[in-house]
């Protein structure tokens, strides 16, 4: 397959290193188009394929087009492409919000396929959910979720509905993490630990947590049930985090978000 990767910017990079890290794509196989003709030579630096500036010159070849530009930049891209995109090209968006009525309308493709993505698919620790159309054959499916995976784990699901639920949960959630972490941190400064002991005491102690968790199977309740003895320190810290409805916060900020990914694909 020859892929495209249209746009340069973080996710992009992204794509093409994980792509070539897992030998998914041909080097010769693999493109990337780069925002302006300017910006051929600063793209073509990182070595990962064949850098093009004018999508006339790469979009007709490719069987598969990413986008991966920012939503905000998704008008004038479909004004990029528009007449270039052919019916049986397969195009993979990653683009935050943008629906896939939206895309097919713009491209006049009917084989579309979105993902959402997370930040640790940049150190192949991502989880993205991905849904398509009923064009997409199941072969083709197959092709892009390998294609996905080479940046962490995969799901697909049916509606868009369900990427929106993802963009809470999954796209958003490490941001969620690194709040609870910098609330801890925060703590551990108030007991008088500096700066570097609470980064240490805190990235550790999640670190070792997910890794133990994802090793046995075990839920987060019986986790929690092994840790906290009764009348212990961690049931005291349960006790605070029930009285100032942690969790129920958590749900709130989870749906929240959720509900802000459906207001902006309107």
């Amino acid at each position: 397959m020859k892929i495209l990767i249209i746009g340069g910017g973080n996710m992009g990079l992204t794509y093409a290193r994980s792509f070539a890290r897992a030998h998914a794509v041909a080097r010769l196989d693999l493109r990337l188009l780069a925002r302006s003709p300017e910006r051929v030579p600063a793209l073509a630096a990182h070595d990962l394929g064949t850098v093009w500036g004018q999508p006339a010159e790469c979009v007709p070849g490719a069987d598969v087009l990413i986008l991966a530009v920012k939503p905000q930049d998704a008008p004038a891209l479909f004004a990029q492409l528009a007449g270039l995109v052919q019916p049986q090209q397969l195009v993979l968006s990653i683009m935050a919000g943008v629906r896939i009525d939206k895309i097919r309308q713009a491209l006049g493709t009917p084989k579309v396929i979105r993902a959402m993505p997370n930040l640790p698919a940049q150190i192949g620790m991502g989880m993205t959910a991905f849904t398509s159309t009923d064009e997409v054959t199941r072969a083709e499916l197959v092709q892009v979720q390998n294609l996905l995976s080479t940046t962490g784990k995969t799901v697909y699901v049916e509606t868009e509905a369900a990427i929106d639920a993802s963009t809470a949960i999954s796209g958003s959630g490490p941001a969620y993490v690194y709040y609870c972490m910098g609330a801890l941190m925060e703590a551990a400064a108030g007991m008088g630990f500096g700066p570097a002991e609470a980064e240490l005491l805190v990235s550790q102690t999640f670190r070792g947590a997910v890794e133990l968790y994802a090793q046995a199977g075990l839920s987060s309740d019986e986790w929690i049930a092994r840790v906290a003895s009764k009348g212990g320190t961690t049931e005291a810290a349960l006790r605070a985090f029930g009285a100032g409805a942690v969790r129920e916060g958590l749900m709130a900020g989870a749906e929240a978000a959720r509900a802000r990914a459906e207001e902006l694909g309107q």
